[in-house]
């Protein structure tokens, strides 16, 4: 089970958005925050990420070609040729529709710099765990052979970019989607393991990792603590210990969240019946589940569905 795919898709409410940023110096774009996670792709030249006065202990970090930044809850933050450049918030008629998405053009007649920002529409609202561990401000360089595969996907994205053709309009979004997967695989395979904490260590430990995986593979199997420590071939105390350190909550804690999120999802984009989405997540009727539904949610699942659908 790809638990890092899973993560993700449980709390992506919609498809990403992007436009490409054409600016030439002096340039300064100052980004409001947005729901979800942002994200921006260095297609060339060179700039800054200033954050906002917000953050006053975060310094301003310097991109280069092929450099991605991944914002975890979509922080506001500044684009620009220097971080002493002015920035200013992007007005409407800097944008112009364009495929295979649209570009918005800033600046004066300096070096030019090209970047593809968007946003990834995630659920911050409820985020997996997994999500909120992560830092705020993730940055990956690819360039010097660093995080070949994001590398690739980048150079693919550059190129259908600068150069749109048949097919482009199908291409990128279904690059920007899969680059999320590759910007997370790429920073969590950056971590040392011997410093390695939290999910980062949880997603390679021997004991750990075959427990959230048969979790994530049938929630609706009745798990105990006896059976899932059984499968990491310890103790029920020791499992229990070593699934809470490194998850953060304990495995039943875990099981719950992971059952309640799987039913959000089943409600919002299906039209599954509630005894089945109930059968699904490990309940043995409609009552237990809306009950443990409203519990978690705050609204009982029919509600949860018409709102999700309306929204």
């Amino acid at each position: 089970m790809d638990i890092l795919s899973e993560a993700l898709s449980s709390m992506r409410t919609g498809h990403p958005t992007s436009v490409r940023t054409e600016g030439r110096a002096p340039w300064g774009l100052r980004l409001p925050p947005v729901a979800g996670a942002g994200f921006h792709v260095v297609l060339y030249g060179t700039c800054w990420l200033v954050p906002l006065a917000d953050a006053p202990d975060a310094e301003p970090i310097a991109l280069s070609p092929g450099d991605v930044v991944f914002l975890r809850d979509g922080r506001g933050h500044i684009l620009a040729d220097h971080p002493a450049t002015p920035a200013e918030p992007e007005r409407p008629e800097q944008y112009r529709p364009s495929t295979p998405i649209g570009t918005v053009t800033l600046g004066g007649d300096g070096p030019r710099t090209s970047l593809l920002c968007g946003n990834y529409h995630l659920d911050q609202g409820r985020p997996h765990p997994l999500v909120r561990q992560l830092p705020e401000i993730i940055h990956l360089p690819t360039r010097h052979g660093r995080h070949p595969e994001l590398s690739a996907a980048v150079q693919l994205l550059g190129t259908e970019l600068e150069n749109p053709r048949i097919g482009s309009t199908g291409i990128v979004p279904a690059l920007i989607d899969s680059l999320l997967l590759y910007i997370l695989r790429a920073w969590f395979e950056d971590q040392p393991p011997a410093a390695a904490a939290g999910w980062v260590a949880a997603l390679g430990d021997s004991a750990v990792a075959p427990a959230l995986s048969a979790i994530h593979e049938a929630p609706s199997t009745q798990w105990t603590v006896e059976s899932l420590a059984d499968r990491a071939g310890l103790s029920r105390a020791a499992f229990a210990r070593r699934f809470t350190t490194m998850v953060g909550e304990p495995p039943m804690a875990y099981l719950t969240r992971w059952r309640m999120t799987t039913a959000a999802r089943l409600l919002r984009e299906s039209e599954t019946s509630l005894t089945t989405v109930a059968a699904r997540t490990g309940y043995g009727s409609e009552y237990a589940f809306a009950k443990a539904f409203k519990r978690e949610y705050g609204q009982a699942p029919g509600g949860y569905r018409r709102e999700a659908r309306a929204a």
